[in-house]
């Protein structure tokens, strides 16, 4: 008890100390507020910036390997896209193969896409990301239907003219009509009911593929509308891993093996397909936003360190002004620790303050309308910003905190 009523009554003392010179402390602590806000506001954009970057790129998947002719990467050096431009498409022949004998894989899919124009009555969507997919398509990508619901075996196996639509594409043919499900649209002049509508998922930070602009019809109808092949539209397949990293390595060697196979492959040959992952965007983004969160840090880092001999030097001032003072305390029976942890809260609760105050700015930038770019303060960043002012403030005090503990109260007590 005699421990939490020193550590009060340091608190109070410090607070008093901050009352009675409320100019200087607002002065010192804008240097902490400076910093914390440089560093803050750099990790915060770079954070956001990442994560809208990355929801761009949601259309590849999670765990997901797909075979294509081109490699995301070529390994460095030049990147031989003659070479990649000769290899064969994946075709329909080569998944049922996959599928049948895979056993990597919680779910495999082909799909092919085109670009054209949508319409009903005298609407039309022009640009409709029309994509002939499979029934296990679901299960690789994230098809949030929110109205209706998705293909049927049946519907797939038999090619119906059946379509799951995008948000985008529903607003602009129906314009408002809360009822969609059942109703026809024209595809390529072939009618076709909705019976999905897909969920809206907004504005994304670059022209990427959104599941707004999309329309999902069966593999096989969209075979009969398109040529598919090597001088056609080239279809994908793709194979979604469990969520395990080794099982990822399984895949990929399971994949690659069965597709040489199908092939016809000799042992010497070099495979003529690429399997690419989603991930190493992903990871080839977060490399990138490290560096620049990094350098960002070190940027604020200099603030920040200006606003720290700026709390020590007006600690210094604080220990003079307080001389006579100190030595009356350890006059009356006043311990080091005691007078040490006054000027130890004075400057830690100053550099709070101000860690506080360059928060509340970030914070603000928050509700600043920056286009498709969503600011967000996360937890960690909060966290981090509230540490750090603490440290600052502690290491800053440390010194004029230990210089008042050390006094002679008689030496103290005789100083003007």
């Amino acid at each position: 008890m005699i421990i939490f009523r020193l550590i009060w009554e340091s608190f109070r003392f410090a607070l008093q100390a901050l009352k009675s010179n409320l100019t200087r402390t607002i002065l010192s602590l804008l240097g902490v507020t400076i910093g914390i806000f440089a560093i803050i506001a750099v990790f915060t954009l770079v954070d956001s910036l990442e994560k809208n970057i990355k929801s761009s790129f949601s259309f590849l998947g999670t765990n997901v390997v797909r075979v294509d002719r081109f490699p995301f990467a070529a390994g460095g050096g030049e990147y031989p896209w003659w070479k990649y431009f000769r290899r064969p498409p994946g075709n329909y022949n080569e998944f049922l193969f996959l599928e049948e004998r895979m056993k990597n894989a919680e779910a495999i899919t082909i799909s092919a896409s085109a670009n054209t124009t949508i319409k009903r009555g005298s609407s039309s969507f022009g640009g409709a990301n029309l994509q002939g997919v499979v029934f296990n398509h679901k299960e690789v990508y994230d098809i949030p239907v929110v109205e209706g619901r998705f293909f049927t075996e049946l519907e797939i196996s038999a090619a119906r003219n059946v379509t799951v639509i995008g948000a985008k594409i529903a607003q602009t043919l129906f314009q408002g009509d809360d009822n969609i499900i059942g109703k026809e649209v024209k595809i390529k002049g072939q009618k076709f009911i909705v019976i999905g509508l897909l969920e809206e998922e907004g504005e994304g930070l670059f022209d990427m593929p959104s599941k707004d602009d999309a329309c999902l019809i069966p593999f096989g109808t969209f075979g009969k509308m398109y040529y598919m092949g090597r001088w056609g539209v080239e279809p994908t397949i793709a194979a979604k891993g469990y969520d395990d990293d080794k099982n990822l390595v399984a895949l990929e060697n399971e994949m690659t093996g069965l597709l040489r196979a199908k092939r016809g492959l000799k042992p010497i040959e070099e495979d003529n397909f690429a399997l690419n992952k989603s991930e190493f965007i992903q990871n080839a983004i977060g490399a990138i936003f490290d560096v620049i969160s990094i350098a960002g840090a070190v940027i604020g880092g200099f603030s920040i360190l200006v606003g720290g001999f700026g709390i020590a030097n007006i600690m210094f001032v604080s220990v003079r002004e307080r001389t006579n003072i100190i030595g009356i305390q350890k006059s009356l029976g006043a311990k080091n620790y005691f007078i040490l942890l006054q000027f130890l809260f004075e400057s830690t609760f100053l550099s709070l303050f101000g860690g506080l105050a360059g928060l509340l700015l970030v914070f603000a930038i928050t509700f600043i309308p920056l286009g498709a770019l969503e600011v967000f303060l996360s937890a960690k960043n909060i966290i981090l910003g509230l540490g750090l002012s603490s440290t600052i403030g502690m290491l800053s005090g440390s010194i004029p905190a230990g210089m008042a503990a050390k006094m002679d109260p008689v030496e103290a007590i005789r100083s003007n």
